[in-house]
C-alpha cells in the first residue's frame, strides 16, 4: 500500500509538471505564431513541433519540400496499369507524428474533413490513402500559413573585424 501511495503521489506531481510545461509551451507558440493555434486540430504541442520543424521563412523552398521533410509527400508506388502512391517513410518523424495527430483530430471533429473522407471512400480509396492525402493537404496549408505570417529569421550580427594587419601579412 505504501508503494502504491508513493507512486500515486509521483504520478500527480508529474501530471502537474506536465500541465505547467504545456502551458508554457502554449504561451511561447502564442507569442511567436498565434495563428497556428487557430487551425482545427492543432494544440500547443503539435503547434510547437510544427514551428520547430519549419524553423524560419526561406528555409524550405516550397510546400513540397515541407511535405517531404514531414514525410507527407507522396511517393509513386505504381506497378503496371495501376497508378497509386504510398506514404513517405523518411523525413522528420516528429513532424510526421504532429501531422498525423492533426489529421486524426480533424477526422473526428471537423465536418469538412469527414465529408472529404466519405467522398474519397466512395471513390474506392483506402483509409491509409485518405490519411496520406490529408497529411499532404495539411502540410501544404501549414507551410503557406507559416511562410505568410511566421516570424522572420533572426540574424546574428558579427563583430566588426579590425583592420590591423597580422604578423603573417
Amino acid at each position: 500500500m505504501l508503494a502504491l501511495r508513493h507512486t500515486a503521489r509521483r504520478i500527480l506531481a508529474l501530471e502537474a509538471e506536465a500541465n505547467d510545461l504545456e502551458t508554457e509551451i502554449e504561451q511561447l507558440v502564442k507569442d511567436t505564431v498565434p495563428q497556428l493555434l487557430d487551425e482545427v486540430g492543432i494544440g500547443p504541442i503539435t503547434g510547437a513541433q510544427i514551428y520547430c520543424s519549419w524553423s524560419h521563412r526561406g528555409r524550405l523552398r516550397n510546400d513540397g519540400a515541407f511535405a517531404m521533410l514531414g514525410g507527407a509527400a507522396p511517393i509513386p508506388a505504381s506497378s503496371g496499369q495501376t497508378i497509386r502512391y504510398r506514404l513517405n517513410r523518411a523525413g522528420d518523424r516528429d513532424l510526421n507524428c504532429a501531422l498525423h495527430t492533426i489529421v486524426l483530430t480533424r477526422l473526428q471533429h471537423d465536418p469538412a474533413t469527414r465529408a472529404y473522407a466519405a467522398r474519397r471512400t466512395a471513390e474506392g480509396k483506402t483509409p491509409r490513402e485518405i490519411k496520406r492525402c490529408l497529411k499532404r493537404y495539411v502540410a501544404r496549408s501549414l507551410f503557406r500559413l507559416l511562410e505568410s505570417t511566421g516570424p522572420h529569421p533572426v540574424t546574428a550580427r558579427r563583430p566588426a573585424r579590425s583592420r590591423t594587419l597580422g604578423p603573417c601579412s
